[in-house]
């Protein structure tokens, strides 16, 4: 069984710092999204903010990879590699990054987010595919402010998806959240449905990705030969939204927002608590 890593709050702050350039990387990176736009180019933005920073890629080079984020267009779940294709009117993109810093003692720390950005007039579908998967993930991050178990997280996110949208959208199963801290993927993992096993206990020091992944058709996939693009079997449409959270010793604070996620979760009834210094 892999072991969960419980942070101190001084080691959360140094991931918030990670979050935090994560999160002006991709402010950058969703920015420069338009048509004709190249996802290496989109790429060669996140990067250099990246470099602004001082903070390093958790991605570039990861078992092999070979960009600073992932760009999924349309049917593309997750780990769409960046390169020459070039974005057009009505695309829906989701762009997956992280960063990396490092403490005093040179510990490295780790954010990762994504977001999903609609490119020039785009369908209502793709708009609305967005929008519930966007909600979708507050919901989870603010199921987990009162959460006993991990597992509390995925049925707060199955819950809203069937009750705001029926079986309109698949939840993928196949990929899913996970800790995060001195490394990007930890465990445990974060499941973006319910289930049986809710996990392991929700203890301070505990961080998380949690990255709810819808879709339009059926929830099965497929690899493509450059052995990462993840795509629907069925060509229907992919959302991604991700945010990194700590459990501190006063409460959650959203790593990968500027203001912790104190805009979006007073919606849900929930109030965030800055990290102690």
């Amino acid at each position: 069984m892999r072991r969960i890593e419980y942070k101190t709050d001084h080691q959360l702050a140094e991931m918030a710092r990670a979050g935090v350039i994560t999160s002006r990387a991709l402010d950058a990176a969703v920015a420069a999204a338009a048509p004709g736009v190249t996802t290496a180019e989109l790429d060669t933005v996140f990067r250099g903010v990246l470099a602004e920073y001082g903070a390093g890629s958790n991605f570039l080079g990861y078992y092999d990879y070979p960009a600073a984020i992932c760009t999924s267009i349309n049917d593309v779940v997750v780990h769409g590699i960046p390169g020459d294709q070039a974005l057009v009117e009505g695309d829906l993109i989701s762009i997956d990054g992280g960063a990396t810093v490092q403490d005093a003692r040179g510990t490295t720390w780790h954010g990762d987010s994504a977001r999903t950005a609609l490119i020039g007039e785009v369908s209502d579908a793709r708009r609305e595919l967005s929008e519930v998967t966007r909600a979708a993930l507050w919901h989870g991050i603010a199921a987990l402010a009162t959460a006993k178990k991990i597992g509390e997280v995925g049925f707060a996110i199955e819950n809203f998806v069937r009750q705001e949208t029926g079986d309109k959208y698949g939840i993928i199963e196949d990929f899913v959240g996970h800790g995060i801290g001195t490394s990007m993927h930890m465990a445990p993992d974060v499941l973006n449905y319910a289930a049986r096993d809710l996990g392991p206990r929700v203890k301070k020091g505990m961080a998380f990705a949690i990255e709810p992944m819808l879709v339009t058709g059926t929830i099965e996939t497929v690899t493509l030969d450059d052995e990462w693009t993840i795509k629907t079997v069925d060509g229907g449409d992919a959302c991604q939204w991700e945010h990194s959270v700590a459990v501190h010793s006063e409460g959650i604070w959203v790593l990968t927002a500027e203001d912790g996620g104190a805009s979006e979760l007073s919606k849900l009834g929930v109030t965030v608590t800055p990290i102690p210094a």
